[in-house]
């Protein structure tokens, strides 16, 4: 299985959002987040190719993100998934994985540590490997058993550097 992991993009700033307020979980991507990470998955198709099924944590910010991915791969619809919300059950996330199939092109829209977590204990790690920034993206290549260890890392991309493969695009 090809697995593309995606941090959401830039969301409102969490102190200014509780005034509203509101949940946590309701906090969207602001517009300067929405803008750039319309050009980075631009750059994300270009490197990624086709993509067979697309979940997403079911928070807004999270589900903004994975809207904006859809619209740019074209033909998918965002699976709202719990196990990628913060502190989501990773053993959930590797069954709902291997449930799709080792031929799947599958892409995971979450938060971090979460991501950076589950993708550490895919390439056999319980520290942190990796660190995603908000829009970035990494992709592994990810055995059958989804179990720790099973990943292996082929990239991983800054969000300035996905723009800038998007604007290659235009």
């Amino acid at each position: 299985m090809k697995l593309l992991v995606v941090r959401h993009a830039i969301a409102e700033e969490r102190d200014v959002f509780a005034k509203t307020g509101l949940t946590d979980d309701l906090r969207p991507l602001t517009t300067r987040g929405r803008e750039r990470m319309e050009l980075g998955a631009r750059g994300l198709v270009s490197i990624a190719g086709k993509l067979d099924v697309l979940a997403t944590s079911p928070f807004t910010r999270a589900a903004e993100t994975a809207s904006i991915l859809a619209a740019a791969f074209g033909d998918l619809n965002p699976v709202p998934l719990g196990a990628l919300e913060p502190g989501g059950d990773y053993e959930q996330l590797a069954s709902w994985l291997k449930a799709l199939g080792a031929d799947q092109r599958a892409a995971i829209v979450g938060h971090e540590p979460h991501l950076s977590g589950f993708v550490s204990r895919l390439l056999g790690s319980r520290g942190s490997l990796v660190q995603l920034k908000k829009g970035s993206a990494c992709l592994l290549t990810v055995a059958p058993s989804v179990g720790v260890g099973s990943g292996v890392l082929r990239w991983a991309l800054t969000p300035s550097q996905l723009r800038r493969l998007g604007k290659d695009e235009d």
